[in-house]
Order: structure tokens, then sequence, then C-alpha cells
């Protein structure tokens, strides 16, 4: 009783699975009629060239005669003996097909140890390579054998006097025809050299990368595994009418994953993977790219035919795909966008507020349109899609010539993918089904997609950190990507072996992030009074944005001098958000314009420069606001009705070509909106002074505060790094208030301070790992030395738990505690801590 064939099961191995570990094959496969005869004819063929040799020399010997003497000679000898061992190899084949223990026998123990050595020593790409030299070596031997009869002369000599009596053999008209071939396959030389490169070929087991190693993208990363199962099963779906999805495009952000999807994506299957270098088709001479093409997808075809698939994988695929119709701009491109010198004015608007005035803003055009050019993109185009011709010189015309249909083509599985951060660049042709039928945004990971990321990498190096440290990292790091994680994790491990540690802590993670984002402080030293006038610059957008902008957290304050900018202060969203409302532009708008009134109201009227940039972001949300996005006093679109030409609300009628009343109409509606703002900020931060002098100071003594260090400066309270409690104390804000009102004499008359900056001995905080609950007390470690203990939550403000109930974000309530008799809201507290010693 035979056993049970077991059935394999569909869908994707294990993970732990390599691509070799496949249910074994008891008999060997069945060889291809062609593979079985083609050693035989050549035999064969040879055999009767040197028999009609000798009959062409000796024109009175019979052919029978001729035969047997051949099969006595040298030549004759050496042709039957080849000829007999290859029918025995061909018998030996044959039976390995049929029986299994005769094949499991010679597979396992006669042939295993040479098969597991060459696999050792050589790789597939090597093997083949090699067999394929040694079939041409075979080749030529059979055929100088021929020659070398034929000629009278040895092999070797017989194959070098081939050139030479073809020519002499051959007519005028022929060898002129010859000159001609050798002049035109110069050029033929020279144009497949240069289609040459820019593909590389990883054959199974070289791609180490599997879908385990993809981090983040888990919705993507579902969608593409069905692509595999297709790939690797293409019956599950053939069989039912449907056909199998030959091309992927992965588009978004860079640094996402999308290359390393596709290297997953061939390392699962164990199939070939050909990667395309986006530079390989930028060509000088036309043609070249086309013959890349072509070269390419013969290559394609062979590889899917000799391992049952193949997958292709495009980089950049804009550089290629596209015809200059957007060759430029997008969504694509990096978040940030302009700086200023002064105030790094777009780093106070959040980052959908960002990304639109950036769309506004970029240029888009044509040009000389893609890299490829030049015909190369037709090339891709057809051989996408025109896969379907037969195959094969004899079958395509010889069967032709002869009245026969050629046989229908195989079917080649290759799955195409391609990846780009410029998905408008593509041409739709490009992108229609049948072609790409399959489109994916690989964006910015969830959080909980980077909480795995960071752990992903932390994992690979020592480090401190717990799991609401890490949860905390992602919450604070919105918009970081596989590759920027990856190397915030290294700068991190960087910053601690310069430090001379091995391990990773907290702190060493923060200072990474504040290098990567903020770039390397410059080291320039302000003047007290300018250091003074950049710190109450800051805190005025510190402020209005801490009670203002609730849908965001402060990420980071600092004065320190950058590139671009003379300080900044930047912002997060601490949830994943996907809307954007009118209340949050107008924050936006709000925290922009805080600068200027911030600057007016602290030096009785006076402002610098450095606000240009706020204006001009602000100026830019509040054209949107009231022009397009539907938030302004009219409700019809400005750029639709332009662009229409239907005309406006106070602008002319339509079909008329000027437009300057419209036009002057939606600038005084945006600068009535935009004065509103002003008074709103203005209000805030009269009602919020002891607070912004109290943050210049901090930014001035610390220079750059994190988040957390800036809410502990503005609600009087110990904070991770900064020990914000001072500022709870009235005769030192009195210290601060008087260091302000000398750099306002120093301002005006420009000049040096007369004091210095007020300071207070305090000993440095113990380095909280995470923010503590509101006394800002150290884990397992009690309140930071030199704070007042606390315990409970400041009153008048909701708190924000972390996972683990560690406080890390705390909101202010909307009603403010009554002020005292200067107009300055008393501290949020009900007890301020005693004041410590004067030093």
């Amino acid at each position: 009783m035979t056993a049970p064939t077991q059935i394999e099961p569909e869908g994707l191995r294990p993970p732990d699975e390599g691509p070799r570990e496949r249910r074994e094959r008891t008999t060997r496969k069945k060889l291809p009629f062609w593979d079985r005869i083609k050693f035989l004819l050549l035999f064969t063929v040879a055999f009767f060239a040197l028999v009609w040799t000798d009959v062409a020399d000796n024109p009175i010997l019979p052919f029978q005669d001729a035969m047997y003497a051949r099969l006595h000679s040298g030549s004759g000898i050496a042709l039957l003996a080849l000829a007999g061992i290859e029918v025995l190899r061909q018998l030996h084949y044959l039976i390995s097909e049929h029986v299994s223990w005769y094949h499991r026998m010679w597979t396992h123990g006669i042939f295993g140890g040479v098969e597991r050595l060459t696999h050792r020593m050589f790789s597939d790409w090597t093997r083949f390579r090699l067999a394929r030299v040694f079939k041409w070596l075979l080749f030529l031997a059979v055929v100088s054998l021929v020659l070398a009869s034929a000629l009278d002369t040895t092999p070797a000599l017989a194959l070098f006097q081939v050139p030479a009596l073809l020519w002499s053999a051959a007519p005028m008209f022929l060898q002129v025809i010859f000159i001609l071939f050798i002049a035109v396959g110069q050029f033929a030389a020279i144009f497949w050299f240069l289609s040459r490169g820019g593909v590389d070929v990883y054959y199974p087991d070289d791609v180490k990368t599997r879908f385990t190693d993809v981090w983040g993208q888990d919705h993507v990363l579902d969608r593409v595994k069905e692509n595999i199962v297709y790939l690797e099963r293409p019956e599950a779906i053939e069989s039912r009418g449907g056909y199998v999805p030959g091309g992927i495009l992965l588009w978004g952000p860079p640094g996402t994953g999308k290359t390393l999807m596709a290297e997953a994506v061939a390392g699962e299957t164990g199939r070939p993977y050909v990667f395309v270098d986006p530079g390989a088709f930028i060509n000088m001479f036309f043609g070249v790219g086309v013959l890349k093409v072509k070269s390419l997808f013969r290559k394609l075809r062979k590889l899917a035919l000799r391992y049952g698939g193949v997958i292709v994988f495009f980089d950049e695929a804009d550089s290629l795909g596209n015809r200059g119709a957007l060759a430029q701009g997008g969504p694509g491109f990096p978040r940030g966008g302009f700086s200023h010198a002064g105030c790094n004015g777009m780093s106070y608007l959040s980052e959908q507020s960002r990304w639109e005035v950036a769309r506004e803003s970029m240029m888009y055009g044509g040009g000389m349109g893609g890299g490829g050019g030049m015909g190369t993109l037709e090339a891709l185009l057809t051989e996408l899609s025109g896969l379907k011709k037969p195959r094969g010189f004899i079958n395509r015309h010889v069967r032709r010539a002869l009245g026969m249909r050629p046989k229908p083509p195989p079917k080649y599985r290759i799955l195409v993918m391609m990846a780009t951060n410029l998905p408008e660049a593509l041409d739709e042709a490009l992108l229609r089904p049948g072609r790409i039928d399959r489109i994916y945004k690989v964006g910015y990971p969830s959080k909980a997609g980077r909480v795995r990321t960071y752990r992903g990498y932390l994992d690979k190096v020592k480090h401190e950190l717990d799991d609401e440290q890490i949860d905390k990292l992602a919450t604070i790091t919105p918009y970081a990507t596989g590759a920027t994680i990856k190397d915030m994790v290294n700068e991190a491990l960087i910053t601690a072996i310069r430090d001379e540690r091995d391990t990773i802590t907290w702190r060493d993670i923060i200072r990474a992030k504040q290098l990567k984002e903020l770039g390397p402080a410059e080291n320039v030293e302000y003047i007290e009074r300018e250091r003074h006038a950049v710190a109450v610059h800051e805190a005025c957008h510190a402020v209005v944005a801490y009670r203002t902008r609730h849908h965001m957290e402060i990420d980071i304050a600092t004065i320190e001098k950058g590139s671009g900018y003379l300080g900044m202060v930047a912002s997060i969203p601490p949830e994943d958000q996907f809307t954007t409302w009118r209340s949050h532009y107008e924050s936006d708008i709000l925290v922009s314009l805080a600068s200027l009134a911030g600057e007016r109201m602290f030096f009785d009227g006076d402002s610098s420069s450095g606000v240009s940039g706020d204006l001009e972001q602000a100026t830019a949300v509040a054209t949107n606001m009231e022009g397009v996005w539907g938030m302004g006093s009219t409700v019809s679109s400005y750029a639709a009705s332009s662009r229409l030409g239907t005309g406006t609300p106070g602008g002319v009628p339509k079909g008329e070509k000027n437009d300057l009343s419209a036009r002057r109409a939606l600038a005084d509606r945006i600068e009535d909106s935009l004065g509103t703002m002003m008074e709103r900020a203005a209000a805030i931060l009269t009602e919020n002074r002891r607070q912004v002098l109290a943050l210049a100071h901090a930014l001035e003594t610390h220079k750059t505060l994190t988040g957390e260090d800036v809410v502990a400066v503005l609600e009087g309270r110990p904070g991770p790094l900064v020990d914000g409690s001072v500022y709870a104390d009235e005769q030192f804000i009195a210290e601060v208030e008087s260091y302000h009102r000398a750099a306002l004499a120093a301002h005006r008359g420009h000049g040096r301070l007369s004091v210095a900056l007020p300071a207070r001995h305090v000993p440095e905080p113990v380095v909280l790992e995470v923010a503590a609950a509101g006394n800002g007390a150290v884990p397992g470690n009690g309140v930071a030395p030199g704070a007042a203990a606390s315990t409970g939550a400041v009153p008048g403000a909701a708190t924000g738990k972390g996972p683990a109930g560690h406080e890390i974000w705390r909101r202010p309530d909307p009603i403010d505690p009554p002020a005292n008799g200067n107009g300055v809201p008393q501290p949020r507290q009900p007890e301020p801590p005693e004041p410590p010693d004067q030093p």
C-alpha cells in the first residue's frame, strides 16, 4: 500500500524557514526532449561530417566503406565513445525519473557529497557559469576534431584556419557583405558594451532579508504577501479564471522601507532578485536605454523559466517612468522647506500646515523629462505588456516558414516591483492594470510601528531603556521612518561610546534626537542683549503654543544658533492625527504671530527682522484658509474660481482677465484675519508675561530645553533635566523682571547690560529617565534634589498619564487663576515651595 501523497500547504512558509526548505522530490524532474537528444545529435552530425570529408577526398570510395573506415579511426572511436557515454547518462536520468530509490541512492549517497562540496565552494550563479563554459568547450572540441580531420591538421590549427577558408571560398559579393557586416558590427559592439551594467542579479540564498526584518509596515506587508502566494501557487487564481498580479508600486517618503520590503519578498520566495539601478537608463546615445530594457527582460525570461519565477525591482522608478509632465515637486519632498535668517518660521507650523504651504509654493513644470527618455519608457511599457510572443528563433520563424503554428510561449512568472517617492511623476500608461496592478503607499509608520522598530534596533545594542521610555520615544518622534530610527539609535550608541560607555541611556537618545533634528550648534556666543531678545522671541512662541495648541505638544525649544536660524520651538502631535481643523490652523497662525506681538510688547513697540519667516508662514496659512480651504469669510475657493474664470466674491465679472480687485479684496480679508489673530496673540502674552520671562530666563541659562522641561518651567515645578520650581518664587521672578528692564535699557541705548543674568544655586537634579508624576519624582528614587516635595498634580491642570501612569504631558486649565495686583497670573500651585537659600 502506497503512502498518501502529501499536499503542500497553501500560503507562505514560516518566517524561520529559508527558501531551500521545500518538500523534497522523490524522483528526478523529467528532462525536456531537446535536452535528451541535443548531445547525441551533435555527435551524429559530427560523425557524418567526417564521413562526408572522406568521400569528398576520395570520390571512388563508397559511402559504406567510408563509414566503416571512420568508425575504426581515432576520431570515430572518440565520437562513438562520447555518444555511448551520453546514452548511458540519458538512461541514468530516465531511471531516476521513475525509480525513487535509485534517484535517492545517486543523489544522497554517491553524488551527495560532491553536490554539497560544490555548493560550499561555489554559488548557484558560479556553478551555472562553469557548466555553461564546460558545454561550450565540449562543443568547440567536437568541432575542432571534425575540422582537423577534414583539413588534415591539428585541432587547434584547424580552428584558426576556418576564417581563411570561409573567406577564400566565399564569392565576391559575400565578401563585400561580410566587410559591411564587420563595419556594422563595430557599432553594434559599442552599443552592446554601453548597454551593459546597471542590473545586479542576486540568486536564491544570496538575499538573507525576511519579512520579520520589515517593521512598522504591517498593513502593506500583508498585501504584498498575497502576491507571493500567487507567485508560488499561480493555479490558485488562474484555475478560477483570474490572472496573477504581476506589478507592484510602492510609493512614499524616503526611508520608509520600500527597498527593504522588495528584498524581503525575494528572500521569502527563494526566487532570483534582479535590482535595477535607477541611473542605469540614463545614457548619452539614443537607443541605448531601449537596448538595456530589451536585454533586461531577456534575462528575466530566462531566469523565470530556470527558477520558476523572478523578482525585478526598479528603485527610484520616477527616473525612468516619467515623460516630463511632473518632473519636480510633490508631497514626497522633505517635510522641512524654507529657512530664514532669524527665527525658523516653518518650525512653528504643524506638519499639515507645513505640507500645505510647501505644496502651494512648489513650482510644477515640464523640462527635459525623465532620466530614461528617448524611447526607454516606451520600450519598458512594451515589455511589461508584450510577454506573449512565441519564444525561440526556430519556433517563430522556421515553423512558420514550414506552415506550422508556433508553439505558445510559456507563462513567465515575473513580479515587477517599483519604488518611488514621486508617484505624480509616473506616466499613467505605466500604472494601468496589467502592468502595475497594485499600488501601495508606504507611509510614515504609526506609533505602534515606531515602537516595534525602536525595539528591533535597540535589541541589537546594549541599552537601559524600558518599555515606557520606548513608548515615549515613539511618541516624540511622530514622523520617524525606519531609516531615521536606525540612524538615531546608531547616533545614540556613538554618543555613549564617546563617553566611554557601551550602554545607551535615555540621555544619549535625547542628545541623538536633538542632533539629528537641529544639527550641530554653531557654538557662537550672543551678546547679552541679543541673547535676551532671542530668548524672549522663542519664549513667546512656546507660551502661545502651550496655551493654544492643544492638538500638539512642545518637543524642543532652543536659542542655539543653527545653520539657518537663531532659535526655534518645535511641536509634535502626541498621537497620530489624520484630520486638520480650522482651530488647528488658527493656533498655527497664533504661534507664528507670537514673535512679532511679543517683541513689540517686551521691547516697547520695537521688532526685529527675525519675524520675517514667521510672518511669511502665517500669511501663507491665512491665505489658504481664506481663499482655498473654506475657513474664511467666504465659501467659494479663490484658487478654483481663478483657474476656471468664473469670477470671485468682490472681483470682476466672468470672462475678464484683470482680477486685480478680487486679489485686493482677498488681501484685505487676509490682513483683517491676521490683525485679529495678532490681537489675540498679544492678549495671551499679556496674561502670561510672568511665564514668558521665566521661560526666557531658562533658555538663556540652559540654551536648549526639552518639551517636558518647558512645561515644568511654565508650571513652576521640577522637570526631568531642569528644575522649574525656582520660577514659582516671587523674589526670583522680581529679579528676572529687573534683568529684563536692564536688557531693555541696553537695547535702547545699544550698550552693555548693567546686571548679570539672575541665578539661584540649585543642586543638579537627578536625570529622570521618564518624566514622573506631577511632583517630578525620580522613579524609585523619591523627589529630585532641590525640588520641594508635592503629593499630587498641580491644581488647575489636566493630567496626561503615560502607559505606566507616569505623567508625560500636562495641559493647563482653560480658566486662568486670579491675577495679582500687577496683572500677572499667580503660579499654578496651591503651596509654592520655599525658595532655596541664597548663595
